[in-house]
């Protein structure tokens, strides 16, 4: 058990997964698209927000917990589905479900993940999780997904709105991001200095997309993976397939990737539990605003019809003391817990909640709050937050 006590933010847990986690799949995690200006700003707009400190006030009995699309948890937020999760750290998405399991909160795996619905199933003693779906052009294959979700217990499904074409994300390309990591020179070179990394790979047999490989005719191997998957995001993507996915799916629906005002009002149409703002942390449209600046419009157009949600660019508590004063029921870490998760493997995730949790009590604190569903904008100084546009 390594000693995690100096381990203050989640910066400390970045800087140790960058000396850890392999080049290309360090960036992989830590980029956005093109200049980078929108994955940048996702963090950048929360530090604009002033908090308003109040004193004697009775800071007794203080309570994080909430409901997200009506399940309880320790605090008001959820991993987010991260494709690569395994590559960040061996058997990783089996890791970060364990590590949210045991903290009270949503743990949501990716279509792209590493190990499959079935690995995280039999390693959390099928705890019930989150599933991200794509939507593809092999239908047949996301109505078998679907059922697999089903059979894993899983208690709700997350669609992606916000991928239908790739955002060109200039690191990937320039390390030739591939899984298996290809054996240029460079690679190799960085590899070799990755040796706790490289132990763990040599100790699973996860090292592909456990959700795709063997459940694809015709994709057998990594080789035939590439070819499938290059060609499979389906750009046709429209409400109706929404209708289609809620009805084959039947459980709690969540919609990720809403940034507007009207995307907002048709996603509350569609009878979906939950949606997220979100940008894809900065690794889709660059130049799109932050979400926490877009969220006021979209708590505005939604209504009480469905939840609203946020995700891209938390790192902290008070971001998620921000994002529920503006309106947010939830919120979702992809980076925060993938920088745990690289660094120090399940450990390193429970740290990271543990770190945004105590940063999220403290900071309600101080605002002169104790219960997190009592909060509401009135914590923030006027002027230095986001209105609706």
């Amino acid at each position: 058990m390594a000693d995690l006590s100096k381990i203050t933010c989640i910066e400390d847990l970045r800087a140790v997964a960058e000396k850890r986690v392999p080049r290309m799949f360090y960036d992989y995690a830590d980029s956005g698209s093109y200049t980078q200006g929108t994955y940048r700003d996702n963090e950048a707009a929360f530090h604009k927000i002033k908090l308003r400190q109040r004193v004697a006030v009775n800071m007794e009995g203080r309570s994080t917990r909430s409901t997200m699309v009506g399940q309880e948890v320790s605090m008001p937020v959820a991993i987010a589905p991260t494709g690569l999760t395994g590559m960040q750290h061996a058997d990783g998405e089996i890791l970060a479900a364990r590590a949210a399991k045991a903290f009270g909160i949503p743990f949501t795996l990716s279509t792209m993940s590493i190990c499959s619905l079935e690995d995280v199933a039999e390693h959390t003693g099928r705890h019930p999780f989150w599933f991200q779906l794509y939507v593809m052009r092999d239908r047949g294959f996301m109505e078998r997904l679907i059922d697999r979700a089903k059979a894993a217990n899983c208690s709700a499904l997350q669609l992606t709105l916000d991928l239908q074409i790739l955002g060109q994300r200039h690191k990937d390309i320039k390390n030739g991001l591939s899984t298996p990591p290809k054996p240029t020179l460079k690679n190799l070179i960085n590899l070799a200095t990755k040796p706790r990394w490289c132990m763990g790979m040599l100790g699973t047999k996860r090292r592909t997309f456990g959700n795709i490989v063997g459940h694809v005719d015709g994709v057998a191997d990594v080789s035939s993976l590439s070819s499938w998957t290059a060609d499979q995001f389906d750009p046709c993507l429209n409400w109706g397939d929404v209708e289609w996915i809620k009805k084959r799916w039947g459980g709690k629906l969540i919609l990720k990737g809403v940034m507007e005002a009207e995307d907002a009002r048709l996603a509350a149409e569609t009878g979906a539990d939950a949606l997220i703002v979100s940008n894809h942390g900065g690794r889709q449209l660059d130049g799109a605003p932050a979400t926490i600046d877009a969220l006021p419009s979209i708590v505005q157009a939604a209504g009480k019809d469905i939840e609203v949600w946020l995700d891209s660019g938390i790192r902290s508590g008070q971001d998620v003391l921000k994002a529920r004063a503006l309106g947010a029921q939830g919120t979702l870490i992809g980076r925060s817990f993938l920088y745990g998760l690289g660094a120090y493997g399940q450990e390193g995730v429970t740290r990271a909640l543990q770190i945004i949790h105590k940063e999220l009590d403290v900071s309600m604190a101080f605002c002169g709050h104790t219960n997190i569903n009592n909060v509401d904008q009135r914590i923030l100084v006027p002027g230095t937050y986001p209105q609706p546009y």
